[in-house]
């Protein structure tokens, strides 16, 4: 009889896998981030936990037996859900791991623009002593938070030791913890009018893609800063760039790019209010113990047991 396989395709901490056999102790277990380790297992995986391009035919194959794919992202983006919801398949993600390096991040981003630490490290390079007209706080500013989940939230909360006031946007416009005002997406503009700070935390969907152009950016003010940790296409990178050029906003922390890397003749490497990051906002020292023990492990237990995975299920209707 052929073994159930579960596959991982990263390297995972030897105690958190002896954790993991230890719940499915007649299972064929194998963790790698080495193709060629786990290529031949691609059609014979229950679960998979990660993603690799290289899978893609396999899962969607007529005798593929995945049933379930736990992502090591919180996007879900790159998986292919048509065939993956034809097929039924449950796909959990790692909504929730980046809570606390990403707000980190977002913050960051916000207090280097604020205090010109950026220009200050430019400065320094040069050996350059220039007060850089600096005068910016963020206390008792307001900040728009675009999507309140597990990010947004853990960023409201930090927002609220700068006794600031918190403006939220959700799809449901359910209240949270630390959010001043929480709107749906159809408010957008109302609330851009009213931020110092713009944060971006949402999923791309079809809804959220180029969700803000220069409709959204001509709403802002000229002294606000925009933030993006969320997923380039979100924004329509051309508008952002004119926007910052002609100074409709003041400047911004990027994370994320329509294309990644980002090219180096993109006109955001040499504007001066601009902060790149490579996309590693979410990178954190506990990612992967937060993600199998956190999320996949609990999971697990509850999928061996004939139930469905909770924890981050999507929902293949919203694409998140």
């Amino acid at each position: 009889m052929t073994k159930r396989t579960l596959l991982l395709t990263h390297d995972v901490d030897a105690a958190i896998l002896s954790e993991i056999k230890h719940i499915i102790p007649e299972w064929e277990v194998t963790a790698s981030r080495d193709p060629e380790v786990w290529g031949g297992m691609m059609n014979d995986a229950e679960i998979i936990a990660g993603w690799n391009k290289r899978l893609r035919e396999s899962v969607i194959s007529a005798d593929s037996k995945v049933r379930w794919i736990q992502t090591w992202s919180a996007g879900v983006n790159n998986l292919p859900l048509t065939e993956l919801q034809q097929k039924e398949v449950v796909v959990t993600s790692a909504n929730g791991v980046h809570a606390y390096p990403i707000s980190e991040t977002i913050f960051g981003l916000m207090l280097a623009l604020t205090r010109k630490i950026d220009t200050y490290v430019k400065n320094q390079q040069q050996k350059k002593w220039h007060h850089a007209n600096m005068k910016l706080e963020i206390h008792g500013k307001t900040i728009g938070i675009i999507g309140v989940g597990a990010i947004g939230s853990e960023t409201a909360k930090i927002a609220k030791a700068f006794g600031m006031t918190v403006l939220g946007i959700r799809h449901s416009g359910r209240a949270a913890e630390y959010v001043d005002e929480m709107s749906t997406p159809d408010q957008l503009n109302e609330v851009l009018r009213r931020c110092d700070y713009v944060v971006v935390t949402l999923p791309l969907t079809e809804e959220t893609k180029h969700m803000f152009k220069a409709e959204q950016f001509e709403q802002m003010k000229d002294s606000a800063f925009f933030i993006n940790i969320g997923r380039g296409p979100i924004v329509d990178e051309a508008d952002l760039i004119s926007a910052l050029k002609t100074g409709q906003i003041a400047g911004a922390g990027l994370d994320v790019f329509e294309v990644e890397p980002l090219p180096e003749n993109s006109p955001l490497w040499n504007i001066e209010q601009v902060i790149i990051t490579p996309h590693t906002s979410g990178s954190t020292e506990f990612y992967d113990q937060r993600l199998l023990q956190d999320i996949f492990i609990p999971n697990l237990k509850k999928y061996i047991e004939g139930e469905q995975p909770a924890i981050n299920l999507l929902d293949y209707s919203k694409g998140y």
